[in-house]
């Protein structure tokens, strides 16, 4: 008798698809079988996805991308990619079916409707994306991986949290130093969309006690664009920075860290919290739901963190924020371990464990 499968239905960007590898990898460890169901465009961050997993690449299409043509091509190209999915499931049907998002899912996701396999959505932000929100009522589960989450009426989510990458589960619950006598830690990252936006804090630090400026140590993500004049900045003022474009060891730099200003996609929100460190929040502006406010909501709530709005990011407010973080080693201990209790770095288990519920069509 043949392994159970699991199809995953996910594509779009790196933020539907780190999670989807998450789950792969832990259902792999359970003996199963995984396929990849994506698009030409998801299939190109499956890189990493483990060489057993089966890539399905059908096509799809969004309303939202492209001229006239493209809109009007686009129901041929969701029909052909769903046809595509109807007939890989009927010869090899799976246990269960999870989507992830984005356009890339829309074909397994309907397939999967029609034949009735057990099939559930996880949504990474605080609010449903497009796909998610067109299958919310017509799957049997709904995961969310921020709490709370913004659902349909009638919709019932359950808080399984976002997968975490191995490297930041190997960090989870690190123990945390509150800023004292030594070195003050400030890691800053903006994420791949507006990164921009985080030149402003040189000028916040500028704006700090200087017994506080004595001490700090920086790493800041910049664009190469922004790195020249964000390393000029620090050198300024005297202040100890390693600005690089990406940071490969993003894991050790979180357990070192006594504060963390960053965007608040959903993938840093789950790892800032699954290592617990008390947190400035600048929610992306341009973002067509504004996901990043609803997904730094709850570090904020349960008082781990502090949001504030890219129209409202001044050097004066900011330099505030990091200075009654900083400046108060019981109250940073205490948002970290606020953080720390939001955390779920055993979302991929979690999400794992619902799909082997569902496969046995259990009630969830």
């Amino acid at each position: 008798m043949s392994a159970p499968l699991l199809v995953i239905a996910a594509g779009g960007t790196g933020g539907h698809m780190f999670p989807a590898q998450a789950l792969a990898e832990t259902m792999l460890a359970r003996g199963w079988r995984v396929k990849l169901s994506t698009d030409p465009r998801g299939a190109r961050y499956a890189g990493a996805f483990p060489a057993e997993v089966q890539r399905v690449v059908l096509r799809s299409a969004s309303f939202a991308r492209g001229g006239a043509l493209a809109k009007i091509a686009a129901p041929v190209q969701i029909a052909l990619g769903c046809a595509g999915a109807l007939f890989a499931m009927l010869r090899d049907r799976p246990a269960c079916v999870v989507g992830f998002g984005g356009y890339p899912a829309l074909p397994a996701m309907a397939a999967a409707w029609c034949l009735r396999i057990p099939r559930a959505i996880h949504e990474q932000n605080g609010v449903l994306g497009r796909v998610n929100q067109l299958f919310a009522r017509r799957v049997d589960a709904v995961a969310c991986g921020t709490w709370p989450t913004d659902l349909p009426a009638g919709v019932t989510g359950r808080n399984t949290g976002n997968p975490i990458r191995a490297g930041i589960r190997a960090v989870a619950g690190a123990p945390y130093h509150p800023p004292g006598e030594g070195p003050l830690e400030l890691l800053v990252f903006g994420g791949s969309q507006g990164a921009s936006v985080m030149r402003v804090v040189p000028q916040a630090v500028a704006l700090l006690p200087e017994e506080a400026r004595a001490r700090l140590v920086v790493a800041q993500q910049a664009r190469d664009a922004d790195a020249d004049e964000v390393r000029a900045a620090y050198a300024a003022l005297d202040i100890p920075a390693d600005i690089r474009a990406f940071f490969d060891d993003m894991p050790a730099r979180l357990a070192r860290a006594q504060l963390v200003i960053s965007r608040s996609g959903a993938s840093s929100v789950a790892d800032i919290s699954a290592v617990g460190r008390p947190a400035i929040f600048v929610p992306f502006a341009a973002a067509v739901r504004d996901e990043q406010t609803a997904n730094a909501r709850g570090l904020t709530e349960a008082g781990a963190a502090v949001t504030v709005q890219e129209r409202e990011l001044t050097p004066e407010g900011l330099s505030s924020h990091i200075a009654a973080i900083l400046g108060d080693p019981a109250a940073a201990a205490k948002a970290a371990s606020a953080a720390r209790a939001e955390g779920k770095p055993d979302a991929a288990d979690a999400l794992a464990d619902l799909v082997e519920a569902l496969s046995r069509k259990e009630n969830v």
